[in-house]
């Protein structure tokens, strides 16, 4: 099992990489044949190159993260609250999101699902 420190580091890494607009950082907290469920119930985006363009699409948008809340770490797990800030066709627009990382023992991230859906976007229309 990964170290609840490097698991609580890994995900602010990822919130420091979107700051950065860093897809290639974001990308390399992931094992090779990771998942991304972004959001839950859309299709899976398996293994590390259709992560790394999800990602870039993603960071293109100019969305920056910020922490809502602590990061629990239980088990492989590290669960976080956070808000998805954009300017986007005229306005700010914010999206409340809650992710899971799943971790494999060398402390890379195996398994991300994110937690949001329309009444959890702000500012859209």
């Amino acid at each position: 099992m990964a170290d609840p420190q490097q698991m609580e580091a890994a995900v602010h890494e990822y919130v420091a990489a979107f700051e950065a607009g860093d897809a290639d950082r974001i990308g390399a907290l992931y094992a090779e044949h990771a998942t991304v469920e972004d959001p839950v119930g859309s299709p899976l985006k398996n293994g590390r190159t259709e992560i790394l363009e999800f990602y870039r699409s993603s960071v293109a948008t100019g969305a920056k993260l910020k922490l809502e809340g602590p990061v629990r770490v239980v088990a492989d797990y590290a669960v976080f609250p956070f808000s998805v800030n954009l300017h986007w066709e005229g306005s700010d627009k914010r999206i409340d999101v809650i992710d899971t990382f799943r971790f494999d023992a060398d402390g890379k991230v195996t398994e991300m699902r994110a937690f949001w859906g329309p009444a959890n976007m702000h500012g859209f229309s």
